[in-house]
């Protein structure tokens, strides 16, 4: 079904609503944009348990790094900006700024930042090229999403605290209850 980053490329280049919002983020012309999480990740789990219809997700996480205004404001003016493209329920960060949010070391781009999201199956993005041609960063690779597979990034592995923020928020997720075949790793 979905065996590597071109299954899933062709998947979402097929979902008129997921390329609507590629486009919308697009349009906004930020620098080292992607969107990211739960709105790869859900479509992938939806599509492996064979769903007819999409599950919702709490907001589509548009995430840039831009050195040069990272006023929060400027995110919600954003934020507003898609809403009368497209409403749904974004959600936009500048990363320049999220490492403070974190309580960790500044990231030198919004894939840096990928990559320290606190699952391996949720460190995802895309976005779409100048030819509207979709790009997918996975920096701990698709395999665990599509095995199905929940398990925290070495980020997340580092230290206690980080281990206990990974192991509350797989836990409050409860994933599980909506997809019923993934396996989660506890650390």
């Amino acid at each position: 079904m979905l065996k590597n980053e071109e299954d899933v490329i062709k998947m979402i280049r097929e979902d008129e609503w997921m390329m609507d919002i590629l486009k919308a983020a697009k349009s906004l012309k930020l620098p080292d944009w992607w969107i990211c999480a739960g709105f790869v990740r859900s479509k992938i789990w939806d599509t492996l348990h064979e769903f007819n219809e999409r599950t919702n997700i709490s907001d589509v996480d548009v995430i840039y790094f831009d050195k040069q205004d990272i006023d929060k404001r400027i995110e919600k003016e954003l934020e507003e900006r898609l809403k009368n493209i497209l409403d749904v329920p974004w959600s936009v960060k500048n990363q320049v700024r999220m490492h403070v949010v974190n309580n960790v070391p500044p990231y030198s781009s919004s894939v840096d930042a990928i990559s320290k999201f606190p699952e391996t199956a949720t460190a995802l993005g895309v976005k779409l090229d100048d030819n509207d041609h979709i790009i997918l960063t996975a920096p701990w690779g698709i395999a665990d999403v599509i095995n199905l597979e929940v398990k925290p990034t070495a980020h997340f592995t580092e230290t206690k605290e980080r281990a206990a923020i990974y192991n509350g928020r797989v836990v409050r997720k409860n994933w599980k209850f909506t997809w019923y075949n993934i396996e989660i790793q506890y650390i």
